[in-house]
């Protein structure tokens, strides 16, 4: 038995205690979204929303989320990571609040966009608190820990916003998000203490403003092609202006002294790959519980609440793998838990894909959500234990705002690549009823043709899932693999 100095003992408690916050944000974001993936349709009859609209009041929070995590992961290295990591929860709090208060839908687009850069400053930042907080050795427990919270939000969240749904009214799925904030923001300002600052260096606003440009326009693209064909203007404007910036931004950041997007600090195969198997698996996995909850209310004519029920298996899966992984992340690698993970995710979908059908039994459907769940717990614990422990010290904030924006960018285009690949198989007359989850009412003719685009976004997603297993293969460690490129 390795003895164990009072100075570790309390750097231990005192990482758990940071992990208790750390945890608590995590949860914090992910209620508020799987809430609203299940409640979504509550939402849409309320304001009676268009498929444009409906879309948005998703994507607009995955949109600017993502597209500002670097930049605050860059200013919570210039203005102190703890303080901006509280205003995060600050923010957050206040805009759910308003939320609930919006007289039209984009109003309320618009505290989903507040939502989103409070979100942005506590998820840029969480994983670098535990990290700087938790003994290289017992990282991967934490971090377990840490990423298992994850699933105790989406088990909660889907019943939670089902049954808010239909009791309480729309407007308390974004106001339960209140006492949780105020609840988090006393605990980690207690807690937390306050980190060293780096020293000051200009923001990188033009990266900033071209990769928001850039993403803007490819998720427009994406969201667009759905209903108006791969022909559409919207979308051929979309993914030229995206195509267009894309060498500018890489031109900008070369240019940078700061950049948003500092590329040298991927150019080691390690962390070139294990970021690509991220991305993948994000895609592969986000949108699944908002797919299959729109699948339990669209095509089987099931209610918000049983919806939420019906989707557990996920969170439930997430959270019994986490935990275990983590433990087991003394004894095994993260490179192998990666690879475990992406390829159980890969199974569970594959699952999916072949059995969707309104009469398919609920236990085929439960064991592929579980297995995929399993998969997600698995690989994001590995694999975010496995880049933390190659990233440079002196760049922990940016790099792993990078890191988060790059599985963000999986997040955006998943929603958005599943909704228009879902909803393609219908009429645009029928579009809105899928959203709104009434299309069950109608004919067993819609819902057979909505059946085709179940099968299709499957597909899609197994196929993202088989390539980040594969990334996360060639993501093997080197005893001379560099961090950083030369």
């Amino acid at each position: 038995m390795v003895a164990v100095t009072p100075e570790e003992d309390s750097r231990l408690r005192y990482a758990w205690r940071v992990c208790s916050v750390t945890s608590l944000g995590l949860i914090l974001i992910g209620i508020a979204g799987s809430t609203l993936n299940v409640a979504l349709p509550t939402v849409v009859r309320h304001f009676h929303a268009s498929a444009l609209e409906s879309g948005w009041i998703l994507l607009a929070f995955l949109l600017v989320n993502t597209a500002s995590l670097v930049f605050f992961g860059r200013v919570a290295d210039l203005l102190g990571r703890r303080e901006v990591y509280l205003g995060g929860f600050a923010l957050f709090t206040v805009a759910s609040l308003l939320a609930g208060l919006s007289p039209d839908v984009w109003l309320l687009v618009a505290m989903r966009v507040l939502q989103a850069i409070g979100a942005a400053m506590i998820l840029a930042n969480g994983t670098v608190i535990i990290t700087d907080a938790f003994p290289p050795e017992r990282l991967s427990q934490g971090m377990g820990v840490y990423i298992g919270t994850l699933s105790v939000a989406q088990l909660a969240g889907p019943t939670l916003g089902g049954l808010i749904a239909e009791t309480a009214g729309w407007q308390w799925i974004f106001w339960v998000n209140v006492p949780a904030g105020l609840l988090a923001l006393s605990w980690g300002a207690a807690i937390l203490r306050k980190m060293p600052r780096r020293p000051r260096q200009p923001v990188d606003a033009l990266g900033n403003v071209l990769v928001f440009a850039a993403l803007s326009a490819l998720l427009l693209a994406l969201s667009e092609a759905g209903s108006g064909g791969v022909g559409s203007p919207v979308v051929l404007t979309g993914a030229a202006v995206f195509a267009l910036l894309l060498p500018l931004i890489v031109l900008a950041e070369r240019r940078s002294t700061n950049p948003v997007l500092d590329l040298r600090l991927f150019g080691g195969r390690l962390l070139a790959y294990a970021n690509l198997a991220s991305f993948c698996n994000a895609l592969a996995r986000s949108a699944l519980i908002l797919v299959v909850a729109l699948y339990f209310q669209a095509a089987r004519g099931l209610d918000a609440f049983e919806a939420g029920l019906s989707v557990l298996p996920v969170p439930v899966g997430i959270g019994l793998a986490s935990p275990i992984v983590g433990m087991l992340g003394r004894k095994v690698s993260p490179y192998a838990l990666s690879i475990g993970g992406a390829v159980l995710s890969a199974a569970g979908l594959g699952t999916l894909m072949l059995t969707a059908d309104p009469r398919t039994p609920y236990w085929v459907i439960g064991i592929g959500l579980f297995v995929a769940g399993c998969g997600s717990g698995t690989f994001l614990t590995g694999n975010t234990t496995q880049v933390m422990r190659a990233l440079p010290q002196d760049s922990l904030g940016v790099v792993n705002g990078f890191r988060v924006m790059v599985m963000n960018i999986g997040i955006v285009l998943s929603v958005g690549l599943s909704l228009s690949v879902l909803t393609s198989s219908v009429g645009p007359d029928l579009r809105a009823q899928v959203y709104a989850g009434t299309l069950s009412e109608l004919s067993p003719v819609a819902v057979g043709q909505l059946m085709e685009g179940f099968q299709h976004a499957y597909a899609v997603l197994f196929t993202v899932a088989l390539a980040g297993a594969l990334m996360a293969a060639l993501a093997r460690p080197r005893h001379r693999d560099a961090a950083t490129a030369p």
